[in-house]
């Protein structure tokens, strides 16, 4: 089971990221956690579900958490990103509003 580093700052892989969303998580995230661009080290992942095969990206980085998010009409999307067993599928509102309390609950939950 993987294990969350034993440090007060998580290491962040976002993934499949439009630019502008990118720094909206950045400048939610950046004072809690680092962001890194490769998966080696990284604590969690943060993708756009509507940029990738879920199912692939699922198996890439199955040794961490993952957390997809996407339109809320994009409901295809959403059902294939929890089908292929990412940790966390929510619409883009929800991490846009609430980006430090979601990434907070799945770390947690993978202590």
């Amino acid at each position: 089971m993987w294990l969350l580093r034993s440090r007060a700052v998580a290491r962040l892989l976002v993934r499949d990221v439009d630019l502008f969303f990118r720094a909206k998580l950045e400048a939610q995230l950046a004072d809690t956690h680092e962001f890194v661009t490769q998966p080696d080290g990284a604590d969690l992942a943060i993708v756009d579900i509507g940029r990738v095969e879920p199912e692939a990206l699922a198996a890439e980085l199955a040794h961490m958490p993952v957390l997809g998010f996407t339109n809320h009409t994009d409901t295809d999307g959403l059902r294939a990103a929890h089908q292929a067993g990412f940790d966390r599928v929510v619409i883009r509102s929800v991490i846009s509003q609430r980006a430090p309390e979601v990434v907070g609950e799945l770390l947690r939950a993978w202590e």
